[in-house]
């Protein structure tokens, strides 16, 4: 059969690529807004750090008693926003490594072997790396500047990453594999049941170890999270010594005469 014969391929083809192009525009335009969000934020720093040396040369003017200090020191307020989202994000990432059954649910999001997701690993020690230790610490306008980009890129990184591992699912995962992500979900729901005995809660914590065995790997952190989890304490019994309440008696039937 010649080429022409798979004509109809051209269909499913285009859907696919209309869904790739549609990703990458949408974290193109993400990009763009987060640039401009540094760029906002770069020109208030900038703008701060005119008004502090104005300030600096004015206070020289005024007597030999003040310090000449000529390093630029970024406005702690404009490093605290920046703590905040960092600090954010973060916490986004470790909502997905800490909980199961998130893990279960989007694998995608611990697989470092997912471009996307080895993208945002390597944004994420970029901006650890560029952290200054606190908002009064004395930093250049270059360091805040470049932590600045690599928050803007650890932000777009992870959401980009995020997308995509709910986009995946566990689609990356043969038909086996997946039924045994289904078990370890179910399972999972009764290792932390309070209502259930915690001999029923150790024996599903055990089988979704198992059964995720070689599928996901659950950091050491994870697993501590589940275990307490597991060995939360069960309700209280009722008190023995309080009396049971009394059945209300049964209406009498009567037979119709």
């Amino acid at each position: 059969m010649e080429w022409w014969g798979y004509w109809w391929l051209i269909f499913p083809l285009m859907g696919v690529a209309g869904a790739v192009a549609k990703r990458w525009e949408w974290a193109a335009r993400r990009r763009h807004e987060r640039r401009l969000e540094t760029m906002k934020m770069k020109a208030q720093l900038k703008t701060a750090e005119i008004e502090a040396r104005s300030l600096t040369q004015q206070a020289k003017r005024k007597g030999p008693t003040i310090v000449d200090t000529t390093a630029s020191v970024a406005p702690n307020h404009l490093l605290e926003r920046l703590f905040s989202e960092h600090d954010e994000i973060t916490a986004r990432w470790l909502d997905y490594e800490l909980d199961v059954a998130k893990l279960i649910a989007f694998p995608a999001m611990s697989d470092g072997r997912q471009p996307l997701v080895a993208a945002f690993l390597r944004a994420k020690r970029t901006a650890d790396a560029l952290r200054p230790d606190s908002a009064d610490a004395n930093v250049s306008e270059k360091q805040v500047s470049e932590y600045l980009d690599a928050v803007g890129a650890y932000a777009v990184a992870f959401e980009v990453a995020e997308k995509d591992a709910r986009r995946l699912r566990d689609s990356t995962f043969t038909e086996p594999e997946r039924k045994r992500l289904e078990r370890a979900q179910q399972l999972l729901k009764v290792a932390v049941d309070e209502s259930a005995t915690q001999a029923e809660r150790n024996v599903a914590y055990k089988r979704v170890r198992d059964e995720l065995d070689g599928l996901i790997l659950l950091s050491d952190d994870a697993v501590e999270v589940l275990e307490k989890q597991v060995a939360r304490a069960l309700p209280s019994a009722p008190d023995a010594a309080a009396p049971a309440p009394e059945p209300e008696p049964l209406p009498i039937r009567r037979d119709d005469a």
